[in-house]
């Protein structure tokens, strides 16, 4: 309706006819939910929507004896909000109603510019409209329209006197390539170059991550399989995938083929080209190698990969951990925890802070223990110390390592003895005055844990 006010200057001139003046007011009527009695009522409410811009269109034209310019910014975006609420094949309908009135049949309109993530040439409510030029991410002449270009952020970032932020900035919002034009995100680089202006000790931040649902993210996350996860492993650790490219893909399509989703991806920013091959046997099938653009991307996918896992932790049954880590059991301590991983993706590897955190969420809930995080003992602080509730209940110590490569695991177990051993951490938990305490080194690596018990030398 915001529209619809900016012009109301033109709702009381005489130019109009009758049949005119009927449609004009109606633009500017605002709803009445409560004459909507029924169906009909509701479809004649829509109907004039449908034909609302057209409407604006003639009578501006009529008023300015000009053609009209029609802008039109993220056109698919009501597509996406149905999509997840709901009612898409509703709204797909809608839509292509209103443009064919407004942009097909509308013998005011000088042209119009469309905007929205998704090719529009293939979508499905452009069936009925002619003459389009499009320019997306993979083909078109504009590529410089599409955000700032390397020369443009370094000269930004000079005028603000952020030189020595140049290479942060590139490795964080640059990474988009529209043809073959390196594009940064602008929305992301202005919001960086606004914050660092403030406080250069300012760090990066995600912004686009804090201003959008991402919920194609999390959905491809939250219903990965298998080969989808291994494929997020692969992006996550700076590799790259190779899938066929579909201009074609509409909402209604993202999960109908696993290739679907990532053709969205690379539609929508979260993906980037790095090359291309035509297919030898099959000339019309062009495939696409993508990777992730940069760091304030991948930080979206990893955000979402923590969280799954976090659920994951939630919903699991960890009794069955909690009583092998009582009874000392540490193979089945090893083989619950690796399983839990296993469902997961290893985007984490080598850090020691999250693999710590994770066995720590699992050890929430042990009977008539409370779990501690790097609580002082001895000359240090382990990594983890179940405390119990009964004294005669001895604590329980684990020290968590990490390791790179399976066979280094064993060391990492014996790393973790040494430190128990040399910081006296089982000293300290017995001059607290519990009366037993019980030590056990952790050591992950990728997907995988061993588990085995300290043993003090006499």
């Amino acid at each position: 309706m915001s529209e619809f006010d900016r012009h109301i200057y033109i709702k009381d001139a005489d130019i109009y006819t009758d049949a005119e003046k009927e449609l004009l007011n109606g633009l500017f009527r605002p709803v009445n939910r409560l004459e909507i009695a029924d169906k009909e009522d509701f479809k004649k409410e829509i109907d004039r929507y449908v034909t609302a811009l057209k409407t604006l269109c003639v009578c501006l034209k009529k008023y300015h004896d000009q053609n009209v310019i029609i802008l039109l910014d993220e056109y698919d975006v009501p597509l996406e909000n149905a999509y997840y609420s709901g009612f898409y094949d509703e709204m797909a309908g809608f839509i292509r109603s209103l443009f064919e009135s407004a942009l097909k049949t509308n013998d005011a309109l000088q042209f119009a510019v469309v905007t929205g993530c998704l090719r529009i040439s293939k979508e499905s409510i452009f069936t009925g409209l002619n003459h389009l030029q499009i320019s997306s991410v993979y083909n078109n002449g504009y590529e410089e329209a599409f955000g700032f270009t390397q020369a443009e952020t370094e000269q930004m970032l000079i005028d603000y006197g952020m030189e020595d932020r140049i290479e942060e900035a590139k490795e964080w919002y640059d990474g988009y390539l529209f043809g073959n034009t390196e594009i940064y995100n602008p929305w992301s680089i202005i919001k960086y170059v606004s914050s660092i202006a403030v406080n250069h000790m300012k760090f990066p931040e995600p912004y686009w991550a804090n201003t959008s649902s991402n919920q194609i993210i999390k959905d491809m996350i939250w219903q990965a399989d298998d080969e989808m996860k291994h494929e997020l492993d692969i992006l996550i650790h700076g590799g790259t995938i190779e899938k066929q490219i579909h201009e074609d893909i509409t909402y209604d399509d993202i999960h109908e083929y696993g290739d679907n989703l990532w053709n969205f991806l690379f539609f929508t920013g979260y993906m980037k080209k790095v090359s291309e091959r035509r297919d030898e046997q099959n000339e019309e099938k062009i495939y696409l190698t993508m990777k992730i653009p940069n760091i304030e991307i991948r930080s979206i996918y990893t955000n979402q990969i923590s969280n799954w896992l976090k659920k994951q932790v939630k919903d699991t049954d960890r009794s069955v951990l909690h009583k092998a880590v009582l009874l000392g059991d540490t193979d089945a301590v090893a083989g619950y925890v690796t399983g839990l991983l296993k469902k997961s993706i290893s985007v984490f590897d080598s850090d020691e802070s999250f693999y710590h955190g994770f066995f720590l969420s699992l050890l929430y809930g042990v009977p008539d223990y409370a779990p501690q995080s790097n609580r002082e003992e001895g000359d240090g602080r382990p990594d983890i110390v179940l405390y119990p509730e009964n004294p005669t209940d001895p604590a329980i110590i684990f020290e968590v390592k990490t390791r790179k490569k399976f066979n280094e695991m064993e060391a990492g177990l014996k790393e973790a003895y040494e430190q128990i051993r040399d910081k006296k951490y089982e000293e300290g938990v017995l001059e607290d005055g519990y009366m037993g305490v019980k030590s056990y080194g952790i050591c992950f690596c990728k997907k995988s844990c061993i588990v085995g018990r300290y043993e003090q030398a006499e």
